[in-house]
Formats: structure tokens, sequence, C-alpha cells
């Protein structure tokens, strides 16, 4: 570590010293300062652009008075029909009588329809056909040689195919009203009544709604194993129970086999 070197001593440092202070420059002032405060004081004249207020003062008997500065609704007048302001028109005239028309205009017609027939679309042609060498033609429409559906033998009929399927629904539906009615017979079987529907629809969707708000109450970050799987178990039955609500909503008979 380098050692300080101090300045040497002497006796002389002891005398105190008499401070001296800087001078300062003198202060900057414009020489246009005079002429400057001349043409702002010449500037400032009161009222000089607006001139005084010319206001009239209202006198102290128009004071101000409740609901005065709402607007006033014009006076009601007696309502009355048109046809009572109006004067009546003639009346149409009778077959015997032979109105005579004067009517007269000052329209062009024969250029107004010019301009019509400049400005209208051309009409699209009607697809044709020649059928002999010398041009003569006739209307594909009529010829026969453009399909027409709505002549067919078949048409507006049911199709054979769309026929079959329902046969085969009304066959399968009446083999199944037979085994329900054997089986009721039997006694193996029981249809459910209408309330007994509603009170399981309604413990269903009970329980779904235990089970989402359960759902709900989970955590938003499922870093282990058991949250994990309680989240998996909780949608896997309520996808159960949205599906058996659903079922019992679609269908209004059911029945139950005993057995």
């Amino acid at each position: 570590m380098p050692r300080l070197i101090h300045p040497p001593e002497s006796i002389y440092n002891l005398i105190p010293k008499v401070e001296v202070k800087p001078e300062k420059p003198p202060r900057y002032t414009s020489k246009f300062s005079e002429q400057v405060k001349q043409e702002t004081q010449q500037n400032k004249v009161p009222r000089k652009t607006m001139g005084p207020a010319k206001v009239e003062m209202a006198s102290p008997e128009k004071y101000l008075q409740k609901h005065s500065k709402e607007p006033k609704l014009p006076e009601k007048k007696p309502f009355s029909y048109r046809y009572d302001v109006l004067p009546k028109k003639p009346p149409v005239p009778t077959k015997t009588e032979c109105p005579v028309l004067n009517v007269h205009t000052n329209r062009d017609i024969v250029r107004s329809n010019v301009e019509e027939n400049i400005k209208a679309v051309p009409r699209k042609p009607l697809p044709a056909q020649a059928y002999t060498r010398h041009g003569d033609k006739e209307l594909l429409e009529n010829s026969g040689l453009v399909p027409k559906f709505t002549r067919k033998e078949d048409y507006g009929q049911i199709p054979q195919y769309l026929t079959k399927r329902q046969e085969e629904e009304r066959r399968a539906q009446e083999e199944y009203d037979c085994y329900v009615k054997q089986r009721m017979k039997e006694g193996a079987m029981k249809q459910v009544s209408e309330e007994e529907r509603q009170d399981i629809l309604n413990g269903l969707k009970k329980n779904w709604d235990e089970l989402h708000h359960q759902y709900q109450g989970l955590s938003l970050v499922t870093d282990t194993i058991p949250k994990k799987y309680k989240k998996e178990r909780l949608e896997s039955e309520m996808k159960q129970l949205e599906k058996d609500i659903q079922l019992m909503e679609k269908y209004k008979t059911i029945y139950i086999n005993k057995t």
C-alpha cells in the first residue's frame, strides 16, 4: 500500500489568510428594453377589440320563475279530417256521360321512346334448334329434346326404397308392441308411469347439479395424480348422467323388466 504524502509543515500556514471573493461581471441589459416597454404599454388598451359589454339588464320585476325556461307547446287546435279542409273531388262520371280528355303535355314522346330503347336491357333469346337446312327453328322446350321430370310416369310418387323402409319400420314396431304386450301379460315387464318418470328425471338432474358443484370447486391446476383422477371421475359420472337424462326426456313410454 503506498504511503500518503503530506505537504511539508510550515509556520506560515498558521497565519490567517484574507478570503478574496471574485468580482461578478455586470448583468447583461439589452439596449432594446426601453423600446419594448414602450411598445407593450402602447398595445395595452382596455376594451380595444371587444368594446364595452352591451347586455340588457333585466328589470327587478322580471325575475326568473319556475318552468319559465321550458319550451312552450303551440296552442291546441281542433282536429279536423282532411276532406273537411280540402275541397272535394268531382264525382265519377256515369256510364252515359262521355268525359272530354284534355291532356296536354310538352314531352317529346319520340325522343323519350328512343332514350328508353337505348337504355333498355336486351332480351335473352329463348333456346331453340334449327331442324332444317333453311334455318327453320323451334323452341327446345316443346321439342322433346329437353327432359321434363313433371311428365314422368312416377312423378310425385313416393320412391320404392322409402316405401320399403316405412314397411320395415312398421313391421318392427308391431313386433315390439306384441313382445311388450306378451311380457306384460306374463308379469315380467312393468310400464313406468308419468309421475315416476318425472321423479327419476328430477333425481338425475339433482345428482348432476351436485356433481357439477363439486366439479366447479376443483383446483384449476391438476398437478397431482389424485386431482387428475378425481376430475376424470367427475367428468365420466356427469357424462353418464347427461345420457340418462336425454334418454328419459326423449322417450315418454318406458318399460322395466322385472326379471
